[in-house]
């Protein structure tokens, strides 16, 4: 557990961050504001929607939607996890023909 508190220590974020270039920052700030847009967004959308009653088929809709996507996580993740196992996600590489088979194939291609 110290091993980890080590690497993600002060120093090690500075030079992690020395090594960036402009275009890592600008990617860095184009995020933070996007991150401080959405908090802003969610933020006047609480404030605006105060004293507003939910219907009971909202609530139902609301958990259907938090089912249903949990589904589809926990199944594409099942999916990655699978190919990874069964060696689907190794790279491809040419498989020599077999040279008895090869002789037969030419000819009953022409």
């Amino acid at each position: 557990m110290r091993e980890i508190f080590r690497e993600l220590s002060w120093s090690n974020l500075v030079s992690s961050a020395k090594g960036m270039g402009g275009a890592s920052y600008a990617v860095l700030g184009f995020l933070f504001a996007l991150l401080v847009f959405a908090i802003v967004i969610a933020a006047l959308g609480w404030h605006l929607a105060a004293g507003v009653d939910v219907p009971p088929i909202g609530y139902v809709a609301l958990v259907a939607g938090v089912l249903f996507s949990l589904l589809v996580g926990v199944g594409l993740m099942a999916l990655v996890f699978y190919s990874s196992r069964a060696g689907y996600d190794e790279p491809a590489r040419l498989v020599p023909p077999d040279p008895d088979t090869t002789s037969d194939d030419a000819s009953v291609r022409h």
